[in-house]
């Protein structure tokens, strides 16, 4: 059961707060994670960049950054999650803390497994058919545009309340022990696989390779998740998705940080 003093809170942001101060240790320990891995990912996407829809290499460099990159874009948003189920757990033990963390993380690496799976299967179907010159450009806006609209849908909502109000969760899913601690981070990063999905099709879809559109998306789910006005978080996001979507399509010069193919840069490795 978790501790009573959770449960007076008088509400779920209270409760993340409180917990985020008790915890304050833990907070900073995720921020500096997630800061090495951004350093990591940096050094080792340098000259990646192909821009929309760059090949993602061989699978297991691929599956390597991948889970360094949701390390550093995830572990910012979710980092009061964690210091909530720290402070909820009777045992006080690092190993509730991290089977949490490595739960949470494992959903958004089988993502990154499925992403690579499906990008393997659809370029052995599709050929060049989805180049940049063919199809690739009116994907990458129409991509941006079910990602803005998806903002506005039951199911977003639904899965970002999850990440915004943990405490509900953590009370209607708590499970003792560091395999509780694991189910539950997993089925938290289900939340916020739910949540965040369309916004990581974005990022493939404008340069998964890209620091600067890793930086952008990360912005994007960490204001969402964090920023008090839920609402034009929301907003934002979905006008921001638009005007790239169109741009992608109209005028994707003028789009900042944007590589266009075939500008020269080098694909990933391993081909």
């Amino acid at each position: 059961m978790p501790a009573p003093l959770l449960l007076e809170e008088p509400g779920g942001l209270a409760a993340t707060l409180a917990a985020v101060r008790a915890r304050l240790g833990l907070v900073l320990l995720l921020f500096a994670l997630a800061g090495a891995q951004w350093w990591w990912t940096v050094r080792e996407m340098d000259g990646m960049d192909d821009g929309p829809w760059t090949a993602l290499g061989s699978s297991g460099w691929f599956v390597g950054v991948w889970t360094a990159m949701m390390a550093a874009m995830m572990f910012p948003s979710v980092a009061p999650t964690v210091a909530l189920y720290t402070r909820m757990a009777r045992a006080r033990t690092p190993l509730a803390p991290l089977a949490f963390t490595a739960g949470y993380l494992l959903v958004w690496v089988a993502a990154g497994v499925a992403a690579l799976a499906l990008s393997t299967v659809v370029g052995a179907l599709a050929g060049d058919t989805l180049a940049w010159d063919r199809a690739g450009r009116p994907l990458t806006g129409a991509t941006l545009m079910v990602a803005a609209a998806y903002e506005f849908t039951p199911l977003k909502k639904a899965c970002l309340g999850k990440c915004r109000s943990p405490l509900g969760f953590l009370l209607s899913t708590w499970r003792d022990g560091w395999r509780g601690g694991l189910q539950m981070g997993s089925k938290h990063g289900a939340w916020c696989l739910g949540c965040c999905w369309a916004l990581m099709a974005s990022l493939f879809a404008l340069g998964v390779m890209s620091v600067v559109w890793m930086a952008v998306v990360a912005g994007l789910i960490a204001a969402e998740k964090l920023l008090p006005w839920r609402r034009a978080a929301t907003y934002a996001t979905a006008g921001t998705l638009i005007v790239i979507g169109v741009l992608a399509v109209a005028a994707p010069d003028v789009i900042p940080g944007l590589t266009l193919p075939g500008s020269g840069m080098h694909s990933p490795m391993g081909g």
